[in-house]
């Protein structure tokens, strides 16, 4: 059996930065051992599989350890390679997903996401947090996956040295520390050690959980955000109560084929 498979790197304009992601279109579904068993071969933050559902597509995501429910970058990635690779015309791209029903638009030479809102609960601060970041956040939230930590400047989440082993003993699939940023209106960086994941490079998702929060923080509902990986990448987010828009671009790196 022949698949076709692209990668792609999202959240960014340019070779080598953002997030890359594999995407591997499927006539029809694979067995969950098979995809994650791809997806461990690739070797990325996230590989995607698609199928044709109704009008639109359904979409999975895969860790090289485990099936996520919501996947943003890798959701850009599918969106890029439909547009750009495989000739689809349609305004929007509809996915339907663990997480529900998701949108994403063509808008000149970025992708529009639309995602439901994260919840969050103010918690406790749990202490592996402080002892494997080195610093006490300033307030911890839980969101329905994820904890975030919110810090006092830019400055320190720059000079975080984690340790991975501590902050995968946390009951959650990872930790999203954020603060206001110097030059855009928030700064993150998120770990994810316990889905094989020790530092995302840009992650889509984790920004459903961090908009809200800002928005109410800055009282803005249109913000710009950077996630200060090694590889970077620059997201466009927007407030819209219960969803959130969030906007990037991607570039193609490989098109190829898999022989199962």
């Amino acid at each position: 059996m022949e698949l076709t498979i692209y990668q792609v790197d999202a959240f960014t304009n340019k070779l080598f930065g953002g997030n890359p992601a594999a995407v591997c279109p499927l006539t029809e579904w694979l067995p969950t051992a098979t995809m994650q068993k791809i997806a461990l071969e690739n070797n990325l933050s996230e590989t995607a599989f698609i199928a044709p559902e109704g009008e639109g597509y359904h979409i999975r995501w895969f860790t090289p350890a485990i099936e996520v429910d919501l996947c943003g970058h890798a959701t850009l990635a599918t969106a890029h390679a439909l547009y750009a690779e495989m000739g689809y015309e349609g305004d929007k791209v509809v996915f339907n997903s663990k997480s529900g029903l998701l949108t994403v638009a063509k808008s000149d030479d970025s992708y529009i996401m639309n995602f439901p809102t994260d919840e969050l609960k103010s918690v406790a601060i749990p202490s592996e947090i402080t002892e494997a970041l080195g610093v006490q956040p300033i307030e911890v939230f839980r969101g329905k996956d994820d904890y975030l930590a919110i810090f006092d400047k830019q400055a320190t989440i720059e000079n975080f040295k984690p340790d991975f082993k501590k902050l995968g003993q946390l009951n959650a699939r990872g930790i999203i520390t954020s603060a206001k940023g110097d030059s855009v209106d928030f700064i993150s960086r998120c770990f994810f050690p316990a889905a094989g994941i020790d530092e995302d490079p840009v992650t889509g998702s984790a920004h459903t959980t961090m908009i809200p929060y800002w928005a109410k923080k800055l009282n803005k509902t249109r913000m710009v955000a950077r996630q200060l990986s090694a590889r970077g990448g620059l997201l466009q987010c927007e407030y819209l109560g219960n969803r959130v828009n969030i906007g990037g671009q991607a570039v193609t790196y490989l098109r190829g084929n898999i022989t199962l």
